[in-house]
């Protein structure tokens, strides 16, 4: 069977018996009230540690669900959330795709699912997947700067916290209920199907989930000289979740098996210089010239079956609950764990090469206490495990097990138009590493002031000043060995300190009436600043260490959007971000060029129709060894249609991106030149709630 079959499992047979289920759902009626019905709340931040209200929070936070989720949706977190302000991705093909924040990633930007962090290897190299499949999703936040700093120091550039259904928290209103979805585009012929579905009795609600996705190698834009398609960039994923919880009247307690099974090709991944290692600090490749000229024939015989193929397993258990007033003085606590086995396999030639396995273990238990002498707050305590190692040609990161514990506490003051809140989390980190490599230990202490003050009932003045520390990962202190996928021989450093980030974040808001906007401004200075440092380069292949620097993240995000009537309104948005080495010691690589940009969206009965046009700036503020990145102009139209099916709520959407099929390279990523951005694409959908 080739690699790129995924194999026919339960949850294919489910996908195929969920949708008849719509026939049986004609009475049921419409669990939500307004014209969308897949529209959610998205007002209550459930990522803040005191679940505070968005106006209220004292940075700024996005909040993805309902409608604009499901049009927004991509095969991967990065490419669902890159057109959110200050937020681009990671994009290495189709496959694997992080979120960069105000130019930062990896380890510094935290996934959590509800409130746990998500297990697997997609912080050591960005073409390692995230292990979450985002069409499950119910809601996403982000959260920016220091409002992160309770889910870790680390957190520099934000939190992606993924919310979802799978462990019930309330009783279903009707004996079964849920939703289905199908969905394709034309770019990669992708075929999706999802779906969800809750039902109770008693005190005992159950839940199911499932999505099958198939999708072939994309096209790109006009004008490439490689072609038309990336070659290997396909993917085909299959994930599943069963969920149990108790509910009584103080609260619930459940659990969920999630697994997701995902293979997918790694575009760029050549051999040339696989041979290539240090001297001191130059790179000697012996005879790479032979070797290439004999892989290029190889690949050209035998096309885009020569891709590297990653094909990746995750089981993971979730346990949730909560239980509301145990004590006097305690409103309620709460508790997050997860339990994860991962593995990823990279084929060649439809053999093992390599396989990278990581066992993680994540405890997260926090108190919600009442008012004391005017101050609420939640204290807690989080523990982890990361029990990782590498094996096969590629293992450049020794097998390790890294133990983190923290404790943290948040507290909020309100007086009359004054919002304060003050936070502070102490984090202790050992790695124990297999070999004779020097065990590290490390802690560190972050925290975090600010305030919101609303000036009458249109606007509002946001403020925060945090200082947090970030400790260096294994992958930092420990890495010797060629990394094919990003061209580099990696060396680690292992006497790497920790990172001291000081970030002052202000935010300028109207948000009543018919014109509103936004206004957000930044700087992170970063001492000490964790990098891959080039040492030497030889055609594109690089020696990179890990050093650290001091650094400085300067940048703004903007929106301003104008309601013309209840029918038409517009908005203008922007983001900017500047990073570079303090003492005029250059540019920091991979950093986002700004962007600026118009959106026209309208509602007319059950219609909705979206227009945005805007502009990706050439960046050529470059680190050494770093290639400029042509701008691009981006045209999407969007629109979706709610009605019933069979008496069923039921949307249908459809959104066209790169309406003029431009070539456009992503900045961030370190296979811009082999995989651009997708080009022309049209994705259509159907969505079912009973």
């Amino acid at each position: 069977m080739s690699v790129r079959t995924c194999k026919r499992t339960p949850l294919t047979l489910a996908l195929m018996l969920a949708f008849p289920l719509a026939a049986q759902a004609q009475s049921a009626q419409d669990r939500l009230h307004s014209k969308d019905p897949d529209s959610i709340p998205t007002v209550v931040v459930s990522a803040s540690a005191l679940g505070v209200v968005s106006d209220d929070m004292i940075t700024p936070v996005n909040a993805l669900g309902g409608a604009e989720l499901v049009r927004a949706r991509e095969s991967t977190l990065g490419e669902t959330l890159a057109n959110q302000p200050g937020i681009t991705s990671s994009h290495f093909g189709a496959g694997a795709s992080r979120p960069v924040i105000r130019g930062m990633d990896g380890p510094r930007v935290k996934i959590l699912s509800d409130g746990a962090e998500v297990q697997d290897a997609s912080t050591i190299s960005p073409d390692h997947a995230i292990a979450f499949e985002p069409v499950l999703a119910e809601r996403i936040e982000v959260l920016r700067g220091p409002s992160a700093l309770a889910y870790g120091g680390g957190a520099v550039g934000g939190v992606v916290n993924i919310l979802d259904r799978k462990i019930p928290t309330e009783m279903p209103s009707k004996a079964v209920e849920g939703s289905m979805e199908l969905r394709g585009n034309s770019a990669a012929h992708e075929r999706t199907g999802a779906f969800e579905v809750t039902s109770g009795a008693g005190n005992i609600a159950v839940h199911a989930e499932g999505v099958k996705r198939d999708a072939d190698p994309y096209r790109v834009g006009s004008g490439w000289a490689e072609g038309k398609r990336v070659g290997g960039s396909f993917k085909n994923t299959e994930s599943g979740t069963v969920g149990l919880s108790w509910i009584g009247a103080h609260g619930y307690l459940g659990a969920a098996f999630t697994k997701e099974r995902t293979e997918y090709g790694i575009p760029g991944h050549g051999h040339e210089f696989e041979s290539c290692h240090p001297h001191g600090a130059q790179l000697h490749c012996g005879s790479h010239e032979e070797e290439g000229e004999k892989d290029h024939e190889h690949e050209h015989e035998h096309g885009s079956e020569e891709v590297p193929v990653v094909r990746m397993n995750s089981d993971r258990w979730d346990i949730r609950g909560e239980y509301r007033n145990p004590v006097a003085g305690i409103d309620k606590i709460r508790m997050r764990a997860s339990l994860t086995d991962y593995q990823h396999d990279e084929l060649e030639e439809g053999q093992v090469a390599t396989s990278f396995l990581n066992k993680g273990r994540d405890l997260r238990v926090e108190a919600v206490h009442a008012p004391l002498a005017g101050w609420r707050g939640v204290a807690g305590a989080q523990t982890s495990k990361r029990d990782f190692s590498a094996l096969g040609d590629e293992a450049y990161v020794p097998s390790s097990v890294t133990k983190k514990h923290a404790v943290f506490v948040t507290e909020e003051y309100k007086l009359d138009a004054w919002r304060f809140e003050a936070a502070a989390r102490h984090e202790w980190q050992d790695i124990d590493v297999a070999g004779a490599l020097r065990d590290h230990e490390s802690k560190g202490t972050s925290v975090s002031v600010g305030a919101v003050w609303k000036l009458g009932k249109d606007y509002s003045l946001r403020s925060s000043l945090s200082r947090s520390h970030r400790l260096p990962t294994a992958e930092e202190l420990y890495a010797d060995g060629v990394h094919l996928a990003t061209s580099t021989f990696e060396l680690g450093n292992q006497d790497l300190k920790k990172e001291t980030s000081n970030n002052l974040d202000l935010t300028f808001r109207k948000f009543e009436g018919d014109t509103t906007w936004s206004v957000s401004a930044f700087r992170n200075r970063v001492k000490n600043y964790i990098y891959a440092h080039t040492l030497d380069d030889v055609e594109g292949f690089q020696l990179v260490e890990y050093a650290q620097r001091d650094a400085t993240f300067t940048g703004l995000e903007g929106e301003l959007r104008h309601k013309f009537s209840p029918l038409l309104s517009a908005t203008v948005f922007g983001d900017y971000v500047r990073a570079k080495f303090d003492g005029g010691a250059g540019n920091l690589p991979r950093i986002p060029a700004h962007r600026v940009g118009v959106k026209l969206d309208g509602e007319w009965k059950r219609w909705h129709g979206l227009v945005e046009f805007y502009r990706v700036s050439r960046q050529d503020k470059v680190a050494d060894f770093e290639t400029a990145t042509p701008g691009y102009n981006m045209l999407n139209l969007g629109t979706h249609y709610t009605t019933r099916i069979g008496g069923v709520p039921a949307q249908l959407y459809a959104r066209i991106n790169n309406v003029t099929d431009e070539l456009a390279l992503s900045h961030t990523s370190f296979i811009k030149e082999v995989a651009p951005l997708t080009g022309r694409n049209l994705t259509a959908g159907l969505r079912l709630i009973f």
